[in-house]
């Protein structure tokens, strides 16, 4: 679970990496929207959070420059990767746990079958 994390945190910052260059190399409108889908997971976030907004107001006021707050968007991203794979993980383990008790039978042995007194 943590190594899957792991790859796809890597992955996505990669691809960030990637995008945010040829976006500021070449100016063509794909990588503009694509550069805002990347970012909107962690905006969203930061929304939900409630800190979207001191940090859009230290980003125009000249106190965080626009590689901090990429490195914001970065630990944000991670963050929310490494919270939806501990809840899926979660999720998966809670439901092995309770197939494995169903398929025992819960302890009360074999069910009653045909031939069997009921």
């Amino acid at each position: 679970m943590w190594g899957n994390a792991f790859l796809l945190s890597v992955l996505y910052l990669l691809t960030g990496i990637v995008v945010e260059s040829i976006r500021r190399r070449y100016h063509a409108p794909f990588f503009e929207r694509l550069s805002m889908a990347l970012d909107s997971l962690p905006a969203r976030a930061l929304e939900l959070t409630h800190t979207m907004e001191p940090l859009r107001a230290a980003y125009f006021t000249g106190r965080i420059t626009d590689l901090g707050v990429r490195v914001v968007f970065g630990v944000v991203t991670v963050a929310v990767i490494f919270l939806l794979a501990l809840v899926v993980g979660a999720i998966m383990g809670v439901l092995r746990w309770t197939l494995m008790r169903a398929t025992r039978g819960g302890g009360d042995g074999p069910p009653p079958g045909p031939g069997r007194d009921a």
